[in-house]
């Protein structure tokens, strides 16, 4: 999700929140020497905007350090002085979409305060817009895991704690609905969401959305009804 903005995942691959608002990413392919200007975004920002479109749009294994560089107008100088590695920079891509996600969850869910049923419902029908995005490219935490094959890649432990920290939220959220096994509930509602996103990548988010949200909306019944 580069992408989760408001309730569009896909936004995360073409934007960035600067003070609570989207702008643009900012991509440059004209390298500059020196330090930028105090209104221009540094080095390290204008990298990771670039690997946020390219990452998620074609893969971490696919994308190269010279297309990175040359989309983010940055040096390859440049960019292992900001970047070690690689994987280094996989791991900070990692790392802006879980701030983003949350950023995006949080919002979410603060516009329905005090109401659990009104806050998961409204989390499934952020993730439902999401993947009628032209751009959408599945979960960029499911994506990474699927690549990264070493357990021990710094980028690994981000994706799984953003999978397990999304469980035990909607397990919370289960909890204060007063659904009956609210840890069943919260695990299903997760198992939910993200094959709505792997189903998306297959067969297409057609007629999905609906089934989307009527799938959470029955599996909540089945926990709350007398």
């Amino acid at each position: 999700m580069c992408p989760i903005i408001g309730t569009d995942l896909s936004l995360l691959s073409t934007t960035t929140l600067s003070r609570g608002k989207l702008r643009q990413p900012h991509v440059n392919t004209t390298k500059r020497r020196g330090a930028p200007r105090r209104d221009e975004p540094t080095a390290r920002e204008r990298l990771i905007d670039a690997v946020c479109e390219l990452f998620y749009r074609d893969g971490v294994r696919a994308v190269g350090v010279d297309t990175v560089a040359e989309r983010s107008g940055v040096s390859k100088s440049s960019l292992y002085r900001t970047f070690a590695s690689k994987d280094e920079l996989i791991a900070a891509f990692a790392e802006d979409q879980n701030r983003r996600y949350w950023e995006w969850w949080d919002q979410t869910i603060q516009a329905h305060q005090g109401a659990p049923r009104r806050q998961i419902e409204a989390l499934f029908a952020g993730v439902a817009q999401q993947i009628g995005q032209p751009n959408f490219r599945g979960c960029p935490f499911i994506n990474l895991a699927a690549e990264l094959a070493d357990p021990q890649h710094p980028a690994r432990a981000i994706t799984c704690g953003n999978k397990q920290e999304v469980r035990a939220r909607l397990r919370r959220l289960s909890r204060e609905l007063g659904a009956r096994e609210p840890e069943r509930l919260g695990d299903r509602l997760s198992l939910l969401m993200d094959g709505a996103y792997g189903r998306t990548l297959t067969l297409g988010a057609k007629g999905l959305q609906r089934e989307l949200l009527e799938m959470a909306k029955l599996l909540i019944d089945a926990q709350t009804s007398a």
